[in-house]
């Protein structure tokens, strides 16, 4: 249609008319005189409506989602909360699997030494009190922890107790280099000092210059008066390297402790010492060598016609015999079985 005064007369008119209609129908209330109008209305055009809202009821179901995204969102939240919730409980649940590992070596090495122990946990690591390495636990003076205490966990030595707080403690660690004990060797009873080098294995001075020292050996403490700072006979570990003498009295000996120190979690803290020295009883025992089996060897002797004779007296060969002589005998022999066979159906 053209844009001309008739049309925009019309236009005008049909909403005047549209109007109008809306006013009636609103005033007449429930009998409306446009009821039947709209009926009529309803069940011509109410077939082709379904099939609109039909076609676009996706476009609609989309303009929901997005308008319920907020809601899906928030949902979506809580779930990942949950699944973080779980895979931390899971986390913490094999956590604390390691630690009852820890904890039941822990009360086996006090066990075998009779070593009565106050179980401690980790809760800090760091240069405390002026030291390089040393660990904080959970346990203090409250707990019945003295200065001087010996600190072990399930592998063997890992400290001293230093500093007593009420609820709280510092241990220096054995690998510090401020730290020295008094070593015991197994079996030969050589005694001499451990000193922490850090990151690096112990370094062990023994009293005797001539010891004898090997790879392997194993160290325990030798223990201290009146058992402060150190109960005797708690694994401190094992030679890795013995230095030459190089014209000085004593060797150094490299010792690789039994504890790691940078993973350390559940300690023990002595506070009854053994009333008697367990001496190696708590190092735990070495696998048993077992002796390689012995290869047999066969004795062969040649007689004077060449026969080769083992051990036994059996014959086992011939040293006059190539290496096809038995192949071409049996050749022969195998040729002159058609012979036979002719011979018979003659």
């Amino acid at each position: 249609m053209r844009d001309t005064r008739e049309s925009r007369l019309l236009l005008v008119l049909l909403i005047a008319i549209a109007f109008a209609l809306i006013t009636v129908d609103i005033r007449g209330g429930e009998g409306s005189p446009v009821d039947g109008a709209r009926h009529a209305a309803a069940t011509v055009f109410g077939p082709v409506e379904n099939g609109v809202a039909a076609a676009v009821d996706p476009v609609g179901n989309a303009i929901g989602a997005v308008r319920d995204s907020g809601k899906r969102h928030d949902r979506i939240s809580a779930l990942e909360q949950e699944n973080a919730a779980l895979k931390a409980k899971l986390g913490s649940d094999d956590r604390t699997d390691s630690r009852v590992r820890q904890l039941d070596t822990m009360l086996k090495t006090a066990g075998a030494g009779q070593y009565g122990i106050k179980g401690a946990e980790v809760i800090a690591i760091g240069a405390a009190q002026g030291f390089s390495w040393t660990i904080t636990i959970d346990a203090g003076s409250d707990d019945g922890i003295r200065r001087d205490m010996t600190v072990l966990n399930g592998e063997g030595l890992v400290g001293r107790v230093t500093t007593v707080g009420p609820s709280t403690s510092t241990v220096l660690l054995a690998n510090d280099p401020a730290f020295t004990v008094g070593t015991r060797m197994e079996k030969t009873d050589e005694l001499g000092f451990a000193t922490g080098q850090g990151s690096r294995p112990l370094s062990v001075q023994f009293l005797n210059g001539k010891a004898k020292v090997k790879a392997g050996d194993r160290l325990v403490t030798f223990g201290s008066s009146k058992d402060k700072p150190f109960v005797p006979g708690v694994p401190v570990g094992e030679v890795v390297r013995v230095d030459p003498a190089g014209g000085a009295l004593t060797r150094t000996v490299h010792v690789k402790p039994y504890v790691g120190f940078t993973k350390l979690d559940i300690v023990g803290v002595v506070v009854q010492a053994p009333r008697s020295d367990p001496r190696d009883m708590v190092l735990p025992k070495q696998p048993a060598k077992t002796k390689p089996k012995p290869t047999p060897t066969v004795t062969v002797t040649v007689q004077p016609n060449g026969d080769l004779v083992d051990g036994s007296g059996k014959v086992v060969g011939n040293i006059n015999e190539q290496p096809g002589d038995g192949q071409a005998a049996g050749d022969q022999q195998g040729n002159a079985q058609p012979d036979n066979a002719a011979n018979d159906q003659e």
